[in-house]
């Protein structure tokens, strides 16, 4: 608990002030015409950020999706980069209600050795990708910091990006595995709301709120490019969840300016447990929220991932989404296994950590891509 008053209360500082505000009243109350003017003016402060969340705007997301793209060709141009996630390991030291991880259940697990990620990242730059997204269970000593900071220097002969989803570790942590050659770094807070966090985390590390709020700023402290915020959705009330993480999020850019910041809104796949989630968060709310963000933030980047289906994740491609994964398996060695070998699944059918939606190929994604007037980015400096 030492380290977490050092910096956590910055952001929580302002989570803290917010918490018990009567939202739904607040939403409620905001109207048409104060919509109106949210989208007609050149900035957004919070108090626009909530109206664009609110019910009054969810009537109103055409306008709002004409300025979402404008305001996003104007910061990112019409391209979408691709990156591809890459399992490392699914070992887990927590007990989540909502994870097909979870501690509890009943799977074959595997840590891939570092012979074996260097064939599947031989496998993936096959491909033209060169974003690599690697990532493991919170299980610090199946993958050690040592382990992760490996694989990057191998990995970092085929990919010009890799990025890290892995447990939220100590500063010095962090800036082991940037001078390995990580420069990004994912983090859901997965719920904001202190209350239900605490009944969804039953047992392990993760139990601790505040290590894991505090995770993102460690990571821009420890001199990451990049890093990516995001809230599971479906575990609690979206308009409180997206406008926590928006403020999250800004808060961030405001206090680390050579960091780019950009979230994510992962929701809620089936995975093993059967997990089912307490909030409906339907296709017109996602939308909604990513235009609102886009207002709230011109310069963050949005990021979609094969949790959601092709149609959707098509339509998308015009409404503010800067960074899209392509060719996605969520199995540990499920690239290799593909070469040949036998694995096997976890008895309900979900053999990686949720259920993927898009399947499309990395060719498809960027046929698709195309197809919409955008380009696909493999890396930074090169258009495909």
């Amino acid at each position: 608990m030492k380290q977490m008053g050092m910096i956590a209360m910055g952001f929580y500082e302002i989570y803290s002030k917010i918490k018990d505000t009567d939202f739904d009243n607040l939403l409620q109350g905001i109207t048409g015409q104060q919509v109106d003017r949210v989208i007609g003016a050149d900035t957004v402060s919070e108090n626009g950020f909530l109206a664009l969340l609110s019910p009054a705007a969810g009537k109103r997301l055409e306008p709002m999706a004409q300025k979402a793209h404008n305001l996003t060709v104007r910061n990112f141009g019409r391209v979408i980069t691709l990156y591809t996630p890459m399992y490392l390991s699914d070992f887990c030291t927590n007990e989540c209600v909502y994870c097909g991880f979870n501690t509890k259940n009943p799977m074959r697990r595997r840590t891939l050795t570092i012979e074996e990620v260097e064939r599947e990242g031989r496998l993936i730059a096959g491909t033209g990708l060169r974003h690599l997204l690697i990532l493991t269970g919170e299980a610090p000593h199946q993958a050690p910091v040592e382990y992760l900071a490996e694989c990057t220097r191998r990995l970092r002969k085929y990919f010009s990006s890799v990025s890290i989803e892995v447990y939220p570790m100590e500063t010095a942590g962090y800036r082991a595995l940037v001078a390995a050659g990580v420069d990004g770094m994912t983090v859901y807070q997965e719920v904001y709301d202190p209350a239900i966090y605490d009944r969804l985390h039953i047992k392990g590390p993760k139990k601790n709120y505040l290590f894991r709020l505090d995770a993102p700023e460690r990571a821009c402290q420890a001199g990451m490019r990049t890093v990516n915020l995001g809230a599971l959705l479906g575990l609690a009330d979206w308009r409180r969840e997206v406008f926590a993480l928006g403020l999250h999020a800004r808060y961030l850019q405001d206090k680390y300016p050579d960091t780019e910041i950009s979230v994510s809104f992962p929701r809620i796949r089936p995975a093993a447990g059967q997990f089912r989630p307490a909030v409906e968060v339907t296709d017109r709310e996602l939308v909604q929220m990513i235009l609102a963000i886009r207002f709230f933030l011109p310069r963050a980047g949005i990021t979609i991932s094969t949790r959601e289906r092709p149609e959707l994740r098509d339509n998308l491609i015009r409404l503010g989404v800067t960074k899209m994964s392509a060719g996605s398996c969520t199995e540990v060695g499920g690239r290799l296994d593909g070469e040949g070998h036998e694995r096997q699944s976890d008895g309900d059918g979900h053999e990686g950590q949720f259920e993927i939606s898009d399947t499309r190929s990395v060719a498809e994604m960027k046929a698709a891509i195309l197809q919409h007037g955008y380009q696909p980015v493999s890396k930074d400096w090169l258009v495909i």
